[in-house]
């Protein structure tokens, strides 16, 4: 099985390079098999991490950031394959 986290922000006014910088400087406590770190327009930062794992597992996420960093709470999904 195999399960796949997101983490999405979007950065407080003009602070999303640091908002950036801080995703891809955060450290896991298990590497993932796979990371991809994106950005969008309105100053959003998107992390992707592939698990081998049950959707349900407890594996790493990133923590929040402090507060200053971002405009609203972190958004967080978890997404399983489908087949076919």
């Amino acid at each position: 099985m195999s399960v796949t986290l997101m983490w999405e922000a979007r950065a407080a006014e003009g602070r999303g390079a640091d908002l950036l910088a801080w995703a891809r400087a955060q450290e896991l406590s298990a590497p993932p098999l796979r990371r991809e770190t994106f950005r969008a327009p309105g100053e959003r930062v998107l992390v992707l991490t592939w698990w081998d794992a049950a959707y349900d597992a407890d594996v790493p996420e990133l923590p929040d950031p402090d507060a200053g960093l971002v405009s609203r709470p972190v958004h967080r999904w978890r997404f399983e394959p489908v087949e076919g």
